[in-house]
This record gives structure tokens, C-alpha cells and sequence, in this order.
């Protein structure tokens, strides 16, 4: 059993992945990256060899984001369904860097897209899982105005997964922005309800609120440091615990 704080998890848990679709991204954070995506496959491969279930979420933002486009003129129903695309083009992808490397998966898509994904059916992606499939949840929610953190909050709690590991761009959550105070401070462990008074950001507050009511611990760390996921699917110390 690995420990955290006050936190305590058995081995071989089903583990929530969220990964942000920069992460697949040339330098510069748009389109997609041979390299980029091997080098992420090889990272949720070791986790799978290691005995985990792995469910895994993928944004859209390297292809499509919202808040980003506003000035298209493309009204938000319109602009989110393309984001919800751009997550397929996105699992499509790290599904094919995870089988060349020899781990079988599952493109499970909201959207009907029979050619490149199975529609999710809880059931069936259940049995996924079982039998050891790396699931690659696509598509979002299926619906506007959710963002992908809510689809992985929505799916983690759907697969009743143990652990939602949200890879970013800093090493944990601070109690203010890092990249703009050098007097941040970084938290180890902090409740759901600090979070909520103290108004930090660890993902939309759909997505915060969910993983709230189903009590789903939030491990949110630096994808990028070699090693960094195992050790938070083992329950190693890296990154922030969110918890009650």
C-alpha cells in the first residue's frame, strides 16, 4: 500500500488520466507531434505495465479551443463540437503511438464516428478495462459547453476509478500562479473546501464539483519529469493531493 499524507491506496487501482492535447503538440502547442506522442505513450504504457487500469482522457486545445477562437465568428455550439473533433483526432493518434509500442486499446468516442471509435457504453468499457485495454475516452461529454476536465470527472466517476491524475504544465497546485508570484507557495495536500475558498483553479468548477460529491482524491502534477506519472499512479509524493 503507497501513502500520501493522510491518503492511502492499494496497488492496481483504475486510474483517471487527463491530459491536455498541448502535451501532443509540436513546440509552439499546435497539431500533433510524432515524438511528442511516443514519448506520452511510453509514459501510460509503464503505468499499464505496472499493473494499473488506465482510462485516459484527451484534450482538443492543440487543434481547437474555444476561448482561443472567439474571434471567428463561430458561434460556441459550433466551436465546441469542433473541440469535441479535435479530442477524436487526438485519441486517434495516441491510440496508434500505444499500439506501436504493443499495449492494446480502446477509442471509446461521445460521438458517433463508427469508422474511427466504439461509442462509449459503460458496460463495454468496463470490460475494457478488465481485461487489461488502455481506454482512451473521446469526444468529451458529447455535449457543448462542457469542458474535458467535466467529460474526465464525468467518465472517472462513471468507471469508478480510485485516483484522477490531471497531467499539467506545473508541478502542483500553489496558492497563487508560480509562473507570475516567486513567493508562490505549493501545497503537498489540501481539502476540496480550501480549494474552494481560497478560489484555486484546479480545473472547472463542473469538473471540481463532481469529483467533490463522488470523494474522487485529485493528484495534480507535472506530466513532463520523467517517471512523473507512475509515481502518481503508485501513490508516490509528487505534485498536489486534492481530497477531502
Amino acid at each position: 500500500m503507497a501513502k500520501y499524507g493522510t491518503i492511502s491506496w492499494m496497488k492496481n487501482k483504475r486510474i483517471m488520466l487527463k491530459l491536455s492535447g498541448e502535451l501532443f503538440a509540436r513546440e509552439g502547442g499546435f497539431g500533433l507531434n510524432h515524438d511528442s506522442l511516443i514519448g506520452v505513450a511510453k509514459s501510460i504504457k509503464e503505468v499499464a505495465d505496472a499493473g494499473h487500469e488506465v482510462v485516459v482522457v484527451v484534450g482538443g486545445g492543440n487543434i481547437w479551443r474555444f476561448r482561443d477562437t472567439q474571434d471567428s465568428g463561430i458561434e460556441r455550439t459550433s466551436s465546441d463540437a469542433i473541440g469535441m473533433l479535435a479530442t477524436i483526432m487526438n485519441a486517434v493518434g495516441l491510440q496508434s503511438a500505444l499500439e506501436t509500442l504493443g499495449q492494446n486499446t480502446r477509442v471509446c468516442s461521445a460521438i458517433n464516428v463508427p469508422q474511427l471509435a466504439e461509442p462509449y457504453i459503460r458496460r463495454r468499457a468496463m470490460r475494457h478495462l478488465e481485461k487489461g485495454r488502455v481506454i482512451i475516452c473521446a469526444g468529451g461529454t458529447g455535449n457543448p459547453y462542457f469542458t474535458t476536465d467535466s467529460a474526465a470527472a464525468l467518465r472517472a466517476s462513471e468507471l469508478q476509478c480510485d485516483m484522477f491524475l490531471k497531467a499539467t504544465n506545473v508541478d502542483g497546485v500553489y496558492d497563487k500562479d508560480p509562473n507570475k508570484s516567486k513567493d508562490a507557495v505549493k501545497y503537498e495536500t489540501i481539502s476540496y473546501q480550501d480549494c474552494i475558498e481560497q478560489h484555486l483553479n484546479v480545473m472547472d468548477q463542473a469538473a471540481f464539483s463532481l469529483c467533490l460529491d463522488q470523494n474522487l482524491p485529485i493528484c495534480v502534477f507535472k506530466f513532463d519529469t520523467e517517471g512523473s506519472l507512475l509515481k502518481a499512479a503508485s501513490g508516490e509524493k509528487i505534485g498536489t493531493i486534492v481530497h477531502n
